[in-house]
């Protein structure tokens, strides 16, 4: 099959040409999905996306014209694809629902840890040979209050990593897995709970029409003052105009995000020579107690490799559906 590979990056490139050599047709190309760059695809049966890329109705209509017939996505997330207009013109949709819940999971704990012993800081100063301690106390993350919203694979791991470091763990999900309140003393409560009495909260839920926005001025009100939150699900969770209002409050203490609201067009390209223009993350960058980071919790090598491979096996189903002219 001949497939056209979107957004191919340096550092999976490795993984995807070991992974389809000789397998498929394939063609690689480094820009992006977007209304511009879709007739790139012509004469490809198969496009491959990745989470920031543009899958939207009018991309979509132009691939439908080129002749593709199936997108396969290279992340467990689709809120970046039109699925009723894909429907509409008979484009199959596969994803990669789980490439390495350890990645994501192990980021968001990182960039607690980050924060709350202000390690970014704390190496700026060693390489300026400033060897002070003061305004680097942390605190014990045993005995605090974690509140996690959502328990599916990513949550669940943070929940087993915090219960390690000793944390008390109150969960948040329309679905209660037994094994988080058997074995790891996990506790699902309403959200207002959650916030209420959680030091620290770390989202692990997919963006939908229900959940855009979960963070706003509204449920941040509920929580501690001080709270530390943390995000590697999907930007628009939160409504950073809000967040950032309730950073410069002391309401929020501690921020740690991977994603961003308005991250495409931005992350995952080198901006550095660059006036950036996001007058938003610009603000948050401006404070000490906010650790950025752009969209790299997956990225670990097991990641890349599962998402090569599952790409790679969806792709072959496909083929195989149509060699049988079986409906997928």
């Amino acid at each position: 099959m001949k497939v056209a590979i979107y957004s191919t990056h340096k550092f999976e490139r490795a993984y995807l040409e070991e992974v389809f050599s000789g397998k498929h047709d394939v063609k690689y190309i480094s820009s992006p999905l977007t209304i511009e760059t879709a007739s790139l695809a012509e004469g490809n049966e198969v496009v491959s996306v990745f989470v920031s890329d543009n899958a939207s109705a009018p991309v979509l209509q132009i691939l439908s014209k080129a002749g593709v017939k199936f997108l396969a996505l290279r992340s467990a997330g689709y809120n970046h694809v039109d699925l009723a207009e894909a429907k509409r013109l008979n484009i199959k949709v596969a994803r990669v629902p789980e490439y390495s819940p350890y990645a994501v999971a192990e980021h968001a704990v990182a960039l607690m840890l980050g924060l709350n012993r202000k390690l970014i800081r704390a190496h700026n100063r060693v390489m300026e040979q400033n060897f002070s301690l003061d305004g680097l106390v942390g605190f014990d993350m045993h005995g605090k209050t974690v509140g996690i919203i959502g328990t599916g694979k990513i949550g669940s791991v943070v929940a087993r990593i915090m219960h390690g470091f000793g944390c008390r763990i109150l969960v948040h999900d329309k679905i209660e897995n037994d094994e988080l309140k058997n074995k790891y003393g996990a506790i699902y409560t309403d959200c207002e709970t959650l916030c209420r009495e959680s030091d620290i909260i770390t989202l692990h839920i997919p963006l939908t029409l229900e959940t855009k926005y979960l963070i706003d001025k509204n449920c941040i009100s509920k929580m501690k003052r001080g709270v530390m939150l943390i995000n590697t699900s999907r930007g628009a969770l939160v409504n950073t105009k809000e967040v950032i209002e309730a950073l410069k409050a002391g309401q929020i203490g501690y921020l740690g995000i991977d994603v961003y609201e308005e991250e495409s067009g931005l992350f995952f390209e080198d901006r550095s020579e660059e006036i950036l223009q996001d007058d938003m993350i610009a603000r948050l960058m401006t404070f000490n107690n906010v650790l950025i980071t752009s969209h790299q919790a997956f990225l670990t090598d097991t990641a890349l490799k599962n998402i090569a491979e599952t790409t790679l096996y969806n792709l072959d189903c496909f083929e195989k559906a149509i060699s049988n002219k079986n409906e997928i």
